[in-house]
Formats: structure tokens, C-alpha cells, sequence
């Protein structure tokens, strides 16, 4: 069997696989299917300081190969994660990290303040790249110099680990990288969304209430591969990657690209059990091929 431990900077995680911001809930909505103590870390729904009602309906669509969303980072805020939510999920044996996002640095900050507080969250993923808000996270996480200033003020208050989640709504998400990386990030995680649209011929509408949304699933896993590949040749720090991962083959291949660990996103609402199964899978597809750790897939693809 297997060593599938691997780091994300001063992070050990029991194995690679973690699940997406939105997709898993906060893990508690899962536990009736599969145990979840058993993933490598969850990304809770992404946080913001203030409470969001999110965008109107329809926020959702089915598209060939994936699906839209733009439920605009709908919650109840920080205050009522630390005082509700966080009681219940802080003893899971497995790493929950809070995705952090905001509408301005100011925002940013207070809500990586608050989640500082909480002793049993070792790390957030600060979301610099949401297509589905009107201000913030997309502005920022689209140019060198906004990802580059919000990163720097978070710093500044978070000591714990500090993944940054960026767009692959830009022309080179290396330089952004790099800029994250120059601030003090200790990972990135990408892909976030890609900006999409649906429209229903009949009533000459867009679906969603926004117009665009965010495009997910496996139509987007080629452009997210080859993004991890670009990125990781470019920093130092450790890639996450994620972006129509649904199985282990899928986790493998971003892992070959340079991926340290993976998160599995849209999948969850296909399977349940995707994360738990694609642990299973690395650990087998490892043994097949006779590495005795999951770190020697880290970036070994043979060009």
C-alpha cells in the first residue's frame, strides 16, 4: 500500500484528495454517505464577513459536459460559521479549510480575521477568482496587481496556511501565480470557473438570472490541465488542482501535471462517494506501478 500523504506547505494531508468550495456543503451534509474523516481536506462553501443572499433564480443550468452556476456565493457569513457552524465540523479528523472571499480588501481581511480565531481550521483558500459576483473576487483575481493587493492584506492578519484560488479567466494565470506567490501565499488552487453562458432558444432568454455564469465539470478538465501544468513550471509553492476532476484517473493526470493534491467539485452531485473512491483509486493505480509514495506522481510527466 502506499505512502498518500502529501503537504501543502506546513499542511500534511492524510491523502490528495479534497473536495471543492460549493460543492461538498460543509462535509456534514455528506457524512450519511461516505466517511468523510477519510478525504485529505474539505473546502467548506465559500464565506464571506457579511451574510449574502446570493444571486436571484435561476442560478443553475445543465450544459453539454457540465453545468452553470451562479448562486453568488450565497451565506449566512462568518459570524455564524464560527458560532454555529464551526461547533459541529471542528473535530472531523480531517483538515477543513474555509474558503474565504469578499467584495473589497477590507473584506477580505475581516473575514480571514475571524476565521483566524478558530483553532481547528489550519488553513483557508482565499477565493480571488468567483465569476458569479458583481464586485470583488473576479476584479481582484484577474489582474497581477489586485490578486497581488488583496493577498498581501490577508497576509498581513492570517498566519495559517494560505491557498489562493485563481481564475483561468485571464490571459497568463502564470504571472498571477507568480504575484500570489511574491505576496506570501503558501499554495494556489486553480482552476476556479470558467465564464459561461446558456440561452433557451424557445423564449429568446438567457437561462441564468445573471446572464453568465460559472462553467464547470469535465468540459472544462482539458483547459484546467494544462493550466496546472503552466503554473506549476512557474512556482515554487504547491498546486491544487481542480477543474472536471470525477474519478482517479482524472486525479492522477493532474497530479502528472504537477498537481500536489486535487479537489473534486461538480462530480460530488453526480456520485457521493467520487472523493472516497478516488482515494481508493490513486492508492491502487500507485501499487500498479510500483510507487511506493503518492509524491513521486508529483509532476512526473514524461515529455
Amino acid at each position: 500500500m502506499a505512502d498518500l500523504k502529501v503537504n501543502i506547505g506546513k499542511l500534511e494531508l492524510k491523502n490528495p484528495v479534497m473536495t471543492a468550495s460549493g460543492t461538498f456543503g460543509y462535509g456534514l451534509e455528506y457524512a450519511d454517505f461516505i466517511d468523510i474523516s477519510s478525504l485529505g481536506g474539505i473546502i467548506v462553501k465559500g464565506t464571506t464577513i457579511e451574510h449574502r443572499e446570493g444571486n436571484l433564480y435561476p442560478r443553475m443550468a445543465e450544459t453539454p459536459s457540465g453545468m452553470l452556476n451562479a448562486v453568488g456565493l450565497q451565506n449566512k457569513g462568518a459570524e455564524y460559521f464560527a458560532s454555529t457552524i464551526y461547533p459541529q465540523i471542528k473535530d472531523i479528523d480531517t483538515h477543513m479549510i474555509v474558503n474565504v472571499s469578499g467584495s473589497s480588501i477590507e473584506s477580505y481581511v475581516a473575514c480571514a480575521e475571524k476565521i483566524a480565531g478558530l483553532d481547528h481550521i489550519p488553513a483557508i483558500e482565499l477565493n480571488i477568482s468567483c465569476p458569479n459576483v458583481k464586485q470583488g473576487g473576479m476584479a481582484f483575481g484577474v489582474t497581477c496587481a489586485g490578486a497581488a493587493e488583496v493577498v498581501k492584506a490577508v497576509r498581513k492578519v492570517y498566519q495559517k496556511q494560505l491557498i489562493v484560488k485563481l481564475s483561468p479567466n485571464v490571459t497568463d494565470i502564470t504571472e498571477i501565480a507568480r504575484a500570489v506567490e511574491a505576496e506570501g501565499a503558501d499554495a494556489v488552487s486553480l482552476i476556479n470557473t470558467m465564464l459561461g453562458m446558456a440561452i433557451d432558444a424557445e423564449k429568446r432568454k438567457p437561462v441564468l438570472s445573471t446572464i453568465t455564469g460559472g462553467l464547470s465539470g469535465p468540459a472544462v478538465k482539458p483547459v484546467a490541465l494544462r493550466m496546472v501544468w503552466q503554473t506549476y513550471k512557474a512556482v515554487k509553492i504547491p498546486v491544487i488542482g481542480l477543474g472536471g476532476i470525477s474519478n482517479w484517473k482524472d486525479a492522477v493526470e493532474f497530479m502528472l501535471a504537477g498537481a500536489t493534491a486535487i479537489q473534486i467539485g461538480t462530480y460530488n452531485f453526480v456520485d457521493p462517494a467520487a472523493s472516497v473512491k478516488t482515494v481508493e483509486g490513486i492508492n491502487e493505480y500507485c501499487d500498479r506501478h510500483g510507487f511506493a509514495s503518492v509524491q513521486e506522481l508529483i509532476g512526473a510527466l514524461e515529455i
